[in-house]
């Protein structure tokens, strides 16, 4: 059983969902990344998604695409972003998963990532890019290290693949609300609650919901069915002002953004706040 496994069983016993942020790790550096995540796990977020720096991302919209081309200008590596949360997960209860390139896993080693990552403190995994075909050698390594493999499924899957999806896929399945790319959108597609309802009665993984949420009443909405929401550009745009305006106050903004989507979802759901 994973870290995740473990904390999506607390919070299902308890009628609670998560709220996971994502921040690109080395923008605008790696100590001010360690800062951003341990303020985040105080103000009460129950996961944290970390994304490692790629030039060539697959479904990311302009506002992390930047934050990665400035993470990379930066000279940010992969030993780099290992060593910096093998620094911080000793001091945070938040689990974290990485955000990551199947062409880096590739280029590391299957075998030497998941390694390396879970030693480092990582609880799992999400590989946009890697096709369900081609992902049973690495699932077979996450799941002998106890080591969570997240895979997407997106409106445009077929069904019958979505139910295959998630049968590899381990920790929680990934649901992108919108085909197309990451970026804060005002509003959801109005058929999304059917859609993740109807995969809900395909898997008993937790199902969390990511691409264009940025907004309380986002939360609020799809915590009726969601087990967790993933928030990316939201708080990666915030994060862009860290080089132009105190880092303090870009904190504090950042905090104060999670704790009101927090306080988006209804009351019997309510995360408990650090």
């Amino acid at each position: 059983m994973s870290a995740i496994d473990r904390l999506f069983q607390e919070l299902r016993s308890q009628g609670r969902k998560a709220l996971m942020p994502f921040i690109t790790a080395g923008d605008p550096d790696l100590a001010f990344t360690a800062d951003v995540l341990s303020e985040l796990a105080r103000r009460g977020c129950q996961l944290g998604e970390l994304g490692i720096p790629y030039s060539d991302p697959i479904a990311d919209g302009p506002i992390i695409q930047a934050s990665y081309t400035r993470a990379l200008e930066k000279h940010v590596k992969l030993a780099g972003i290992f060593d910096c949360v093998a620094r911080l997960t000793p001091q945070i209860e938040m689990p974290l998963v990485s955000m990551v390139s199947y062409a880096i896993v590739y280029r590391h080693g299957p075998q030497a990532y998941v390694r390396d990552a879970k030693a480092a403190g990582l609880a799992g995994a999400i590989v946009p890019d890697l096709p369900v075909e081609e992902s049973d050698e690495l699932a077979e390594i996450c799941r002998d290290a106890d080591f969570s493999l997240i895979q997407l499924v997106t409106p445009t899957t077929p069904r019958e693949r979505a139910v295959r999806i998630a049968s590899i896929s381990s920790g929680f399945l990934y649901y992108v609300s919108v085909a197309g790319i990451t970026g804060e959108r005002r509003e959801l597609p109005p058929e999304l609650l059917d859609s993740v309802a109807w995969l809900k009665t395909q898997t008993d993984l937790p199902i969390c919901i990511g691409f264009g949420i940025s907004r309380p009443e986002h939360v609020r909405s799809l915590a009726q069915v969601a087990d967790g929401v993933i928030v990316g550009s939201a708080f990666v745009r915030r994060l862009a002002e860290a080089d132009t305006r105190p880092r303090q106050t870009v904190l504090q903004e950042l905090g104060d953004f999670a704790a009101e989507l927090l306080a988006a979802f209804p009351p019997s759901d309510a995360p408990s706040h650090a």
